[in-house]
Order: C-alpha cells, then structure tokens, then sequence
C-alpha cells in the first residue's frame, strides 16, 4: 500500500469530511452480510460500535485485520472499539501503526464506483 484515503474531500466551496463508516462483511456488494459494523472517525482515532454478527458467528483475526488496514489507509493513530464476548463487555484500544512505502500485491477497481484501491 502505497497511498491513503482521502478524508476529505472538496467540492466546489464545500469540504466533505468522512467521519461515519458502515462496515459490512460481504464477498459482493449487495449481497446478504454476515457481520456489520459502525465506525466513528474523530480526529486520527476511529470507534468501531455497533459490532453485530448473523447468528452469532465469532469474529476472527482476519475481521479484526481488515479494520486494521482501513485505518492505515485512512491514516489514523488508534482504533477503539467496544462489543460484547461470552457475555461480558469488552472495550479494547489499538495504537495504528502508520503504512510505511510496501507495494501493493494487487489493484482492485471497485465495479460499483471508479474507485481504484491498493491492497496487501
């Protein structure tokens, strides 16, 4: 990954700040989503809240991972997020490493919008 996402961007005399992200967890857009998430971007810190799975499915490194990566490329310094395991409430802070010059090892264009992202 070589570049980050923009948050934010002009339009005319207008600046659009992204600060509210629904995350799904699909293989296609549109599709039926196991896993859904909302993230709250203040600052350089997003809160990933509302972590909700379909039937109760565990999420695993793998899920965590990709917020991970989000961040990086929305060049954030922590995450934060809050949800509830076994039955108990758990808040957890991560620091966000910053994405230092790694190549990409494939360029995905979304087929939704003209959007080209560099992927791990």
């Amino acid at each position: 990954m070589t570049e980050s996402i923009s948050k934010h961007v002009q339009i005319g005399e207008w600046i659009f700040e992204i600060k509210v992200v629904r995350a799904l967890k699909v293989e296609e857009y549109g599709k039926p989503y196991s896993a859904i998430a909302n993230c709250n971007i203040n600052g350089d810190t997003m809160y990933v809240d509302g972590l909700l799975t379909k039937e109760q499915q565990t999420l695993k490194k793998d899920d965590f991972a990709s917020f991970y990566k989000f961040c990086q490329l929305m060049d954030l310094k922590q995450c934060s997020y809050h949800r509830y395991f076994n039955g108990k409430s758990l808040t957890k802070d991560i620091e966000v490493t910053p994405i230092k010059n790694v190549l990409p090892k494939r360029i995905v264009t979304s087929s939704k919008c003209s959007t080209t992202y560099l992927v791990e």
